[in-house]
């Protein structure tokens, strides 16, 4: 396996069972919240950034939006292109890796939810340019003054539940937020090591700035307990709420 398929693996062996998380049981108040959110125009663009099986891509196209979907994984893709057809939606799909794509439609909205690739990391990916050239895409993706929101991992849980006994056996790296850990073997796939990274407000504040927009809201985001809400020291995630204000450096240059 080379290092860049680790969790397009992960994700291609997880994609049968994947609606059966219990985080995936809002879809509907979610996109009731996205939509407030986000102020789409009616009929509006939307792109949904490691969109997994398309649970809110379809919920929005079935609202009238017209809806991107995109993923590294191919199993994720072919559940999501399935349950649109049932639903009878139009949603385009597209295989592409979140930290490289680069489309030429420019939307009205992003989402990136339940991490959607931000700071999933594979063996040797930076844990500052990883989320940086994702949040950089995303703004090259927005019209101007266009929003966006994401949820990603919250580094101060991470912080809280992890010892120094942690540190010292390599299960979490204080100095880069990234836990590392063995997924055990699932779905007739052998264990697959991933490392996933969080996050502290200041920073992604910083990573929205450097990429040309500017964070409006961080909240608890924990999927199935979202609102306009202080965040919980101990909930697994954070949400952003940003808006393009100015356009990103080009990719691979300096701010």
């Amino acid at each position: 396996m080379t290092e860049k398929s680790t969790w397009q693996a992960f994700f291609d062996a997880h994609a049968p069972i994947y609606e059966k998380n219990a985080f995936t049981k809002s879809t509907i108040p979610e996109v009731d919240f996205l939509l407030e959110e986000l102020s789409l125009p009616p009929g509006g663009s939307i792109l949904d950034v490691g969109c997994g099986t398309g649970r809110h891509a379809i919920e929005l196209a079935k609202r009238g939006y017209a809806v991107t979907g995109i993923d590294l994984s191919l199993g994720m893709l072919a559940r999501a292109a399935d349950a649109a057809k049932a639903a009878g939606v139009n949603v385009a799909w597209v295989q592409a890796d979140a930290t490289r794509f680069a489309l030429s439609e420019k939307y009205d909205g992003v989402v990136c939810l339940c991490e959607g690739a931000f700071g999933l990391l594979g063996q040797r990916d930076d844990p500052m340019g990883q989320p940086l050239s994702i949040v950089r895409n995303v703004s090259r993706s927005l019209k101007p003054q266009a929003k966006a929101v994401f949820t990603v991992l919250n580094a101060v849980a991470m912080l809280r539940r992890h010892t120094n006994a942690d540190v010292a056996e390599g299960r979490f790296d204080p100095l880069t937020m990234v836990e590392s850990s063995v997924c055990p073997p699932r779905e007739g796939q052998p264990g697959v090591a991933v490392r996933e990274r969080g996050f502290v407000p200041t920073e992604l504040t910083l990573f929205f700035r450097l990429a040309g927009m500017s964070v409006l809201n961080i909240w608890g985001g924990t999927a199935g307990n979202w609102g306009r809400r202080a965040l919980d020291l101990d909930e697994t995630e954070i949400m952003i709420v940003a808006r393009k204000t100015g356009a990103p450096p080009p990719a691979g240059e300096a701010p």
